[in-house]
Formats: structure tokens, sequence, C-alpha cells
């Protein structure tokens, strides 16, 4: 009798166990798919955002907003370039130069 009634309950102990692991395979799968559509309306966002970039850095938009706001392009009087940082013989990026070089030998 007690042989018969252990054996009843190591039964129903793996009858339980084996509900309880597809219960939890069922929630894990709801999970999967709440994370498999979170992360398509994420990549629609990006997309989304990659082109709204895109169009704000378009040369032609920063060009428009500029005129709206009243800027100009430069005349040839009102550029002065900065010689330390022209590349070239002299200034900062020449040493900035010398020291990639020197140290690609």
């Amino acid at each position: 009798m007690t042989f018969a009634l252990f054996g009843a309950f190591v039964l129903v102990a793996c009858a339980l166990a084996v509900v309880g692991l597809r219960v939890q395979s069922v929630h894990l799968g709801y999970r999967v798919d709440e994370l498999r559509t979170q992360r398509a309306e994420l990549t629609t966002l990006i997309r989304q955002l990659e082109v709204e970039v895109a169009t704000l850095r378009s040369p032609r938009r920063v060009e428009a907003h500029a005129r709206q706001l009243g800027l100009t392009t430069p005349g040839r009087q009102q550029v002065r370039l900065a010689h330390e940082y022209v590349a070239g013989g002299s200034g900062l990026a020449a040493t900035r130069q010398s020291r990639v070089e020197a140290s690609l030998r």
C-alpha cells in the first residue's frame, strides 16, 4: 500500500512538473511574440528617425533655414583663415601631421 501511494505521489508530481513547464513555455512564447512586435516597431521608428535626420541635415534645408534667419554667404573680405589649423608646412596642423608620420614609421 505504501509503495502504491508513493508511486502515485511520484506520478502526480511528475504530471504537475510537466504541466508547470508547459505553462511556463506558453508564457515565454507570449513574451517572445511581444518582444518581436516591439522590435519591429522600434526598427520602423529607427528608419523613420534616420530619414528625418537625413532630411534635417540636407544642405538645401540648412541653407533655406539660414536664409530665413537672414544669414548670407560671406564675402572674401569676411573670411579669415586660422593659419595654425591650415594644413601645410607650418602651424598646428603641420605639427600634428609630423607626429602622425613619425608614429607610422
